[in-house]
């Protein structure tokens, strides 16, 4: 074992730092339905609570990366985790629909304070060779979060109210930013940037295909897995199998599959390059997202656990590759590719909403199926078939 490799940091500050970010984002998709009803608002309206989130991610992130290129790190993330804590417990207080979407906007405004700035973190201080099973733990952490916001929505919204989720993942995050301010490990490797201005470096940056070409991958990653699962939501809601706001939370718990196989996928990408695992993670999404057109229960349950994983695995790869084909202002370059990726999951939680309409869950699985095959066309054409043998140049 090399000695860059012994001196890797510890994975579990930056899994934990991944689930803090992601058991708030998502928390009212399985309880759409319910919000539906109890506001006596449309589909596309109540979809508002996850598009203002995505929304807020979107817009901040670019600007979280520069604070931490200048701040550093760890504070970033220590405080970021803090504010989420305090936005989601205000978000139990909204009296009106109309508010929880506000509160949800900024919940997505310091969340990328959290996601982005960890990305930035772990491609700073891992090894090159280590650090696609860094990036895959990561996401195993977010895979965890998301799936127990999903779950802790769905309970609490059938048997104490919806209110008492946002209550919970407050608290919880609140406790996160506690544990990271004594566990993350202060920055070995980080450069303190020089940019006077967020232009100049933003623009280099979007002169770089290949970035752009990752970017345009994100955007396709958290397309497909918001369209799914928040359509799934209404097509299970539905007859003939009605399900249940604690069920339909339930359903999340094939994010679990993700957060297993995310790590080996982290390993596989070190060792077969990034394009390769991405041209085989979309086979295996279209592939789920067309089993789950079989009308039973649990074909929809294997198609979003084939769906998810693919998604999963995109992710993991697309974040690993960002430091390979990004040496100056790293931050501020993750900070670009998540403003991408969460604008496609802003699109992909509204736009079905007009298919929905038309076609249902087939013309929701149909559009699904169109974004994965963008997505493998944008790997295959733009991507550098190549494996990460040296170090990656830092900021």
């Amino acid at each position: 074992m090399s000695p860059a490799i012994r001196t890797s940091p510890s994975a579990a500050p930056v899994v934990l730092a991944g689930f803090c970010a992601f058991v708030n984002l998502f928390l009212t998709q399985p309880i759409l339905p319910l919000l539906a009803s109890v506001y006596g608002a449309s589909k596309a309206t109540v979809s508002l609570t996850v598009t203002a989130a995505t929304l807020g991610v979107a817009l901040a992130a670019p600007f979280a990366g520069q604070i931490a290129d200048r701040l550093g790190r760890k504070p970033v993330i220590v405080w970021s985790a803090g504010l989420l804590g305090l936005t989601t417990l205000l978000g139990a207080t909204a009296p009106s629909l109309h508010w929880l979407i506000f509160w949800r906007f900024l919940q997505g405004l310091v969340t990328p304070g959290v996601f982005a700035i960890t990305v930035a973190y772990i491609n700073d201080e891992w090894p090159a060779q280590r650090v696609g099973a860094a990036a895959g733990a990561y996401v195993s952490g977010t895979v965890v979060g998301g799936f127990s916001g999903r779950a802790l929505s769905g309970l609490a919204a059938e048997y104490v109210g919806w209110r008492w989720a946002f209550v919970i993942a407050g608290m919880a995050s609140m406790l996160i930013a506690l544990a990271l301010s004594r566990t993350l490990p202060p920055e070995r490797r980080f450069v303190k940037g020089t940019h006077t201005s967020l232009l100049r470096p933003a623009l280099a940056h979007l002169r770089n295909p290949q970035l752009l070409a990752t970017c345009s991958a994100g955007f396709c990653v958290l397309f497909t897995i918001i369209a799914l699962f928040t359509y799934a939501t209404f097509h299970l809601a539905a007859p003939p199998y009605s399900l249940s706001p604690a069920q339909l939370g339930a359903i999340f718990t094939v994010y679990l599959v993700g957060a297993a196989i995310t790590p080996l996928a982290g390993r596989a990408t070190d060792r077969y390059g990034h394009r390769n695992t991405v041209l085989i993670a979309a086979g295996i999404g279209m592939t789920g997202a067309l089993i789950s057109l079989i009308p039973s229960v649990w074909a929809v349950l294997i198609g979003l656990t084939l769906g998810s994983s693919g998604v999963f695995v995109s992710q993991s790869a697309a974040v690993s590759y960002i430091g390979s084909v990004a040496s100056d202002a790293r931050a501020l370059a993750v900070g670009i590719y998540v403003t991408f990726y969460y604008v496609g999951g802003s699109f992909g939680s509204t736009a079905p909403a007009w298919i929905w309409d038309a076609w249902k869950w087939p013309g929701c699985v149909a559009l699904v199926v169109c974004v994965q095959a963008i997505l493998a066309a944008i790997v295959w054409f733009a991507w550098t078939p190549q494996k990460l043998t040296t170090s990656v140049p830092l900021q």
